[in-house]
């Protein structure tokens, strides 16, 4: 990272289960981030020279680092985030593992050059092919509730492209962006190529003004994401966003109640809630609504709240102590406008009083409540009923938030096929609801407002390239069309327009019309290319 001449602040990491100091990280200045980019732009130059295939093996040394680092990895994101311990594993560790394994081995076939067919009526003799490029330089910004799987994958995606990465962590997730970093360095990624600036927002919007800046990768709320969509868009510079959304859930008349049931309190309370995938709406055919609504408030206060260092630990405390009184005063006014709380709220864990907060069932909110349309991350989850599919996929459609993921619970598959279609959502699952980017292989990404562009898959690779068209002909001859013309050039055009027609009296026509003129511009190529 690029040194100042003066001593920058510190960003201290505090943890959410009880206060305690874990470690502390230099800021950078915004001033200095510009030297940050130019550093990892020198280094890149020399990176985009490997092969693919060479790229791929720090890919896998990461993963290795990982492992080899597991126990502490799974203490630290603990500590800092107060994720329960099985979820850190599960929703973080895991998931960055496979990552850089995935992109290690499919990484190269999917960045090779491939072939350009042409039209053999035009281009005799060309080839073409097209080359995938990097960019230059991917800026990264995180997310503090998904703070090691989500960054370390971005980040992986852009070095594996062949680009040099700035990395800016959320500051409350300080300390696993240093050991994102760490890992690639352990893997002996070349000094400088990947640079970590800390910072308040400051810090980051001038990461995302940098002009040597080629693509921004973020992940955050709804008004930092359009904040970074209108700079990158006043700089013409590529972006891809995703701001999370109030995912909803569709519960037909014939799906299987208790998985439901259990995917629903998986989806709304994992993470506690905090997920940019998170479900927060549950819609209901009403013959399944009381037994699914029984349902989720018996799992929900069954969840075992408490010190996410415990195996048996389900839901830790929120990421700050603030989201709690936030999140409290928004429930609090959507059941003064008439809805019901039926489970949930605030609580003392362990004679402590911290950020901890019981996962939240409510029915009957309000359409215009601010729990609905506002940020508000935290372990709740609002029910309804409706009357036919019809309406349930209206309601999913035209809720607030909606555009990142959607999930149909149903046993019949063609039915929630024809449902995913109509679903105005960029992830569709059936019978499950992921809540994060968990899988390599595929595409994570929204549609209308919840995201610009897509995390993960082949797509999100190839979005870390340039493609560049390069074409080959013989050094001999010139091609027919080039001048001079005449008549015979302009009959063997149109009767060439004739040979394509899907009507056998054009391509008989054509042959009668043509044939002399195609044999003489094709004589005049022949004496060309014997002329050296």
């Amino acid at each position: 990272m690029a040194s100042t001449a003066s001593v920058p602040a510190r960003i201290e990491s505090i943890s959410p289960i009880d206060g305690a100091h874990l470690g502390s990280v230099a800021a950078t200045a915004a001033d200095d981030v510009a030297a940050a980019v130019a550093e990892a732009a020198a280094v890149q130059r020399l990176w985009a020279q490997l092969r693919a295939s060479d790229r791929a093996r720090y890919c896998a040394r990461a993963a290795q680092a990982l492992i080899d680092e597991w126990d502490e990895l799974v203490r630290i994101i603990v500590g800092e985030q107060g994720r329960p311990l099985a979820e850190v594993q599960t929703m973080e560790l895991l998931p960055a593992v496979e990552t850089l394994l995935w992109l290690a081995e499919h990484g190269p076939r999917i960045l090779a050059p491939e072939r350009v067919g042409l039209a053999r009526s035009l281009q005799p003799v060309k080839r073409a092919r097209l080359t995938f490029e990097p960019l230059g330089v991917v800026a990264v910004l995180t997310p503090a509730a998904e703070p090691f799987a989500t960054p370390l994958g971005d980040v992986a995606i852009a070095l594996m492209a062949g680009n040099g990465v700035v990395l800016h962590p959320s500051p409350l997730a300080a300390l696993a962006g240093e050991r994102i970093v760490r890992a690639f360095v352990r893997a002996g990624l070349p000094e400088g190529l990947l640079q970590v600036v800390h910072g308040a927002p400051e810090t980051a919007r001038a990461l995302v003004a940098a002009p040597a800046v080629a693509h921004v990768r973020f992940t955050g709320s709804s008004q930092a994401g359009r904040d970074v969509g209108e700079a990158c868009a006043r700089d013409l510079k590529r972006a891809t966003i995703e701001v999370g959304g109030k995912d909803p859930m569709l519960v037909l008349a014939d799906c299987n109640v208790p998985r439901a049931v259990a995917g629903a309190v998986w989806g709304a309370f994992a993470n506690a809630g905090q997920s940019g995938g998170s479900v927060a709406r549950a819609y209901v055919l009403r013959e399944r609504y009381e037994r699914f609504l029984a349902g989720v408030v018996a799992r929900a206060r069954a969840l075992r709240v408490g010190d996410p260092g415990e195996s048996a630990t389900e839901v830790g405390p929120l990421l700050a102590p603030d989201r709690v009184p936030r999140l409290v005063a928004l429930i609090d006014e959507a059941v003064a406008g008439g809805a019901t709380l039926h489970c949930g709220g605030p609580l003392t864990v362990g004679g402590r009083e911290g950020a901890y907060f019981a996962p939240a069932v409510l029915t009957g909110v309000p359409a215009g409540a601010r729990l609905l349309h506002q940020d508000a991350p935290g372990p709740w989850l609002a029910i309804e009923a409706v009357d036919s599919e019809q309406e349930g996929i209206a309601r999913c459609n035209g809720g607030p938030g909606g555009g990142l993921g959607a999930s149909v619970w149903t046993a019949d598959q063609y039915k929630g096929a024809r449902i995913a279609r109509e679903l105005r959502a960029g992830m569709v699952w059936m019978n499950d609801h992921v809540v994060q980017r968990a899988d390599p292989q595929l595409p994570w990404g929204a549609v209308g407002g919840a995201g610009i562009g897509r995390a993960r898959g082949a797509v999100s690779l190839r979005a870390m390239v340039e493609p560049k068209l390069v074409t080959w002909d013989p050094p001999v001859g010139r091609m027919a069309w080039w001048q001079p013309y005449d008549g015979s050039l302009v009959a063997a055009w149109r009767a060439l327009a004739r040979l394509r027609s899907a009507r056998d009296s054009d391509r008989e026509r054509g042959w009668r019309q043509g044939a002399l003129p195609l044999a003489r511009v094709a004589a005049r190529s022949l004496r060309a290319a014997r002329r050296r």
